[in-house]
Order: C-alpha cells, then sequence, then structure tokens
C-alpha cells in the first residue's frame, strides 16, 4: 500500500495516462501498424541471421562466447559470408525505412495508445535477446569486471587480465585488458551480483547485463510519452523517435551497453522533475551518474530550474547547490557502499585511450601530427598533438554547454541539455554510435526544424559507423564472385528501392496533420 501510495505521488496520473486523444482508440484505426511492425521485426530477424553465421564480422568471432553461432573448424564458404552481409547490411536499410516511415505516419495520426507502440517494441526487441552481442565487445569487459567484483578484486585499479588466462578473459578486447573501469560504483555493484547470481558463468552473466540494458531501454518507454505530453508533444512519432529508434535497439539492446541504464534513469529523473518531483528528479539523476558520469548534467538542469524560469543566475545557485548536495551524497554513499572508493573519477578517460577519425578533435590530432612529421618535426609526438586538441574539443564543448544552460530559459532547458550532451560526444576524444542516443534520446520530445533533421540523419547514419564488417565487406567484394557480388548489390538496391510506404496507407492520409513541425517549448 505504502509503495502504491509513493508511485502515485512521484507520477502523478497525468503522467500515467495512456493516450492524449482518448477518442482516438479504435483497432481498426490503429491496424496499420502492424505491417511496419512486422516489416521492422523481419528487419531485424535479417541482422540477427547475419549476424549469427559463423564467422561473421558483427559479433565475436570466438568458441564460447555464446550459445551458438561458434566459428567452423573449416573456415566459411565464400557465399556463406556474403550471405551474412548481405542479410546485416540490407536488415539494417529496410530497418532504417521502416522506423522513419512509422515516425511519419505517427506525426500526421496523433493519440496512438501506447500499448500499440509497447507490442511493437517487444516484437523489435526479440531478435536481439536471442543473439550474441553484436557490433561491440564491451559486454564482455563488463562480465570481466563483474567477476573482479565478486571476487573482491577492485575494477578501479586492475584491468580484468588479473582475473588470469580464461573464459572471462579471452572475450575482452585486448585494448582493456588492463584497463582500470571508469563506469560509476552503482553499474559495478550490479555487475558484481549479475556474476554472483549466475555462480560465476560468464555467458550467463553476459544475459543478465542484456536483460539491465534492456530494463534500461523500458524505463525510456515507461518514461518518455510522459515527457512528451509535458511538452505538449503527441508521445507517437517521439516514442519512435526514442525507443523505436535502430540506435536504441541495435546499440543499446543488441550490443548489451550499459548507456541504456544510464540513460533510463536519467530519462525518469527529468520526466519525475517536469512534473514537479526535482527532489526525485535529482536522485534518479545522481543514480544514472552513478551507472556513467554524463548523467550528472541532469542533476545540473534540474538544480538550475528547481524554483522555476526567469531567475538570475544569483537566484539559481541555492537550489544548484542543494541538487549537487544531494547526487553527492548519494554517488559518495555508493562508492563507499561498493568498497570501490572514488577511484572512478580518475578513469574517467579511459574511453579515450581509442584514437578514431570519427572525433573530430581525435582526427584533427592526428591529421595535424601527420603533417608536422611530413614537414621534419618528428620531435613533436603524436600523443602531445592529441592531447592538445583533445583539450580543444572538450574545452569548447564546456564552453557551449555554459552558454546553453546560462540561456536555458530562451533555449528550452530540456533542449540546451540534449544538445550539450551532443556536443561532449562530437566534440570529445572518441564517438561511438551508442554514446550519440544520449542526444538523440533527450532531444526527442522538443526537437523540431533542422534539429530534428539532425537527429534522424545521425541515427540513420551512426549504425553505420565504425561497424564490424565494413572492411571485411570492401576485401571480400575484390575477391568474390563478380556475378555473386552483382546479385548482393542487386538484392540490397531492391532493400532500397521497394515501395514500403504502400504497406500503409495513413501514410497517405489526407486528414493527416504534421503535429512534429509544432513549435514547443523546451
Amino acid at each position: 500500500m505504502k509503495l502504491e501510495m509513493l508511485k502515485v505521488r512521484v507520477l502523478p496520473p497525468s503522467m500515467l495516462a495512456d493516450r492524449v486523444q482518448p477518442g482516438d482508440d479504435e483497432p481498426e484505426g490503429w491496424r496499420f501498424l502492424r505491417r511496419p511492425a512486422l516489416l521492422g521485426f523481419v528487419a531485424l530477424c535479417a541482422i540477427a541471421v547475419g549476424a549469427s553465421l559463423p564467422s561473421s564480422p558483427f559479433k565475436l568471432d570466438m568458441a564460447g562466447t555464446w550459445f551458438f553461432g561458434e566459428p567452423p573448424l573449416g573456415g566459411s564458404s565464400e557465399s556463406f559470408m556474403l550471405f551474412g552481409l548481405v542479410a546485416v547490411y540490407g536488415g539494417l536499410v529496410l530497418l532504417i525505412r521502416v522506423w522513419y516511415g512509422l515516425m511519419k505516419a505517427l506525426a500526421r495520426r496523433p493519440g496512438v495508445p501506447v500499448r500499440y507502440l509497447g507490442w511493437i517494441l517487444v516484437l523489435w526487441v526479440v531478435p536481439m535477446l536471442a543473439i550474441a552481442p553484436i557490433f561491440s565487445r564491451d559486454v564482455y569487459s563488463y562480465a570481466a569486471q563483474g567477476e573482479m567484483m565478486s571476487r573482491h578484486i577492485n575494477p578501479y585499479d586492475y584491468g580484468p587480465y588479473t582475473l588470469g588466462a580464461g573464459p572471462w578473459v579471452n572475450p575482452v578486447d585486448s585494448l582493456w585488458l588492463n584497463t582500470p573501469a571508469p563506469y560509476g560504483p552503482l553499474f559495478l555493484m550490479m555487475d558484481g551480483f549479475f556474476a554472483s547470481v549466475s555462480l560465476h558463468h560468464e555467458l550467463v552473466t553476459v544475459v543478465f547485463l542484456r536483460l539491465s540494458a534492456l530494463a534500461g531501454v523500458a524505463l525510456i518507454a515507461a518514461c518518455i510519452p510522459a515527457l512528451a505530453r509535458s511538452f505538449g508533444k503527441d508521445h507517437g512519432a517521439v516514442y519512435a523517435m526514442a525507443v523505436l529508434n535502430p540506435l536504441t535497439i541495435l546499440m543499446l539492446i543488441g550490443a548489451a551497453h550499459n548507456d541504456a541504464l544510464m540513460l533510463g534513469l536519467m530519462v525518469a529523473g527529468v520526466t519525475a522533475a517536469r512534473y514537479r518531483h526535482p527532489g526525485w528528479g535529482v536522485l534518479l539523476c545522481a543514480l544514472a551518474a552513478a551507472v556513467k558520469v554524463p548523467a550528472a548534467i541532469g542533476v545540473v538542469y534540474i538544480g538550475w530550474t528547481w524554483t522555476g524560469t526567469g531567475l538570475t543566475w544569483r537566484q539559481r545557485l541555492r537550489p544548484l547547490a542543494k541538487a549537487g548536495a544531494i547526487a553527492s551524497v548519494v554517488v559518495l554513499g555508493l562508492s563507499f557502499a561498493s568498497g570501490l572508493g572514488i577511484g572512478w573519477i580518475a578513469n574517467l578517460d579511459t574511453p579515450g585511450t581509442v584514437r578514431s577519425w570519427l572525433a573530430p578533435s581525435t582526427g584533427i590530432g592526428m591529421l595535424l601530427s601527420g603533417a608536422l612529421h611530413a614537414i621534419g618535426l618528428t620531435s613533436v609526438s603524436m600523443t602531445g598533438v592529441l592531447s592538445g586538441t583533445r583539450v580543444l574539443g572538450l574545452g569548447a564543448a564546456t564552453a557551449i554547454s555554459v552558454y546553453l544552460l546560462l540561456r536555458s530559459d530562451r533555449v528550452g532547458a530540456l533542449r540546451a541539455m540534449g544538445i550539450s550532451m551532443l556536443l561532449f560526444v562530437v566534440l570529445g576524444p572518441v564517438v561511438q554510435p551508442w554514446y550519440l542516443t544520449w542526444g538523440v534520446v533527450l532531444l526527442a520530445p522538443v526537437a523540431t526544424g533542422k534539429l530534428r533533421a539532425v537527429l534522424v540523419a545521425l541515427s540513420a547514419l551512426s549504425p553505420f559507423i565504425g561497424l564490424p564488417g565494413g572492411r571485411t565487406l570492401f576485401d571480400e567484394l575484390i575477391h568474390y564472385n563478380p556475378v555473386a557480388v552483382a546479385a548482393a548489390l542487386l538484392v540490397l538496391l531492391g532493400v532500397l528501392l521497394a515501395p514500403i510506404g504502400r504497406w500503409s496507407s495513413s501514410w497517405r492520409d489526407p486528414r493527416a496533420r504534421a503535429v512534429l513541425a509544432q513549435p514547443s517549448p523546451g
């Protein structure tokens, strides 16, 4: 009974409403959703099958890393590899087309019941839960760190290699074998709990970690409709943008990244604050920061807007300090309760170990270093140049974020927060596709015009950024039978050009009204 009372106090009835327009709940009117739902499911099944084939470059090709799809002893045939590549890339193209068409349909047909969208999410998630982690090996690092926790080895002091050779360490990327963990104490406590509950079975621990990522996405799905309604937006297209987004499905659930849990807690905190529960909002964002530190920006914005808008910066200092105090108590309390201390703060630069041309600050640094060496300045180290360009990138992101914070009344608090998150990703040391979900999910309820177009472009292109298999595809195309390559390209072209819009006449409904174009407060 007390739990129910607490739920009502934290989440007012208006947050729990199922739809915007009660009169739009006719099953016949929403039957068209079955077709894009089925097409998206087919696309994700194609990705799942292609990525699960033995010797697939889209998953870790190592024996013992999943329940099926282990590499064959005699190697894979040419046609086998080509089929997998076509299935994954064709599935990606189809998924992105269906997702974008679904967003347009829901923008023109407001008032869809949330439960219908929830069933689409359930359907689309099933293929991702069945297959091995795809597009990234990070979850194996999480599992190894969880085993370290269960054996009372501090992951903030040692890398996974301290466990010695074996099934926990073998799947971990060599880059992270001796690298301490940069994650918050809450995540590592959960991680250690999973390793213990699994009876120290590495695959079961990986399954638990994926389920925790699923829980994070479920939390986003539960809160995003209420967050959209708080800005006067219909929840349908916003739900599609944030929850049914290819990045969310593939990178957060398929790859089982802990960013899902961070984002779920953060969205819940921002939603609670929008419904006049800033204290609970700060608490939830502090828990999110105890998973990954970028969520701390939610604490800052909730504190900044705690007492309303139209205030001077001096009037905001006290509530901001109050929010910071609450968050500090939560995070430091978890740090010491876990027995790990605050060593994770010193490890926050760990992701910067990766050098990628996708990050502008890193790419410019490598280009500048190469140019200096070309003109004879070989004494200038690449490490020094990279440090300089990365500091400049983070400095620029910080400066713009402070400017957005000070002008958040005009820009909109959620809009400013989401843009700041994107800036720290794009101008940071490394750009990973799943990092982009930080900004895409937060901005979904308030994005209009050019900003919305940017989010759509990032969501459509990012699954291909740094996608494993790209180099393999290029190398194999050179050596494959030209007839087989031509057939594969024709298949991909057919997927790209197939008139899937005809699956739903609602996408061309003459009664449609484009609600995404409406301006909204931030």
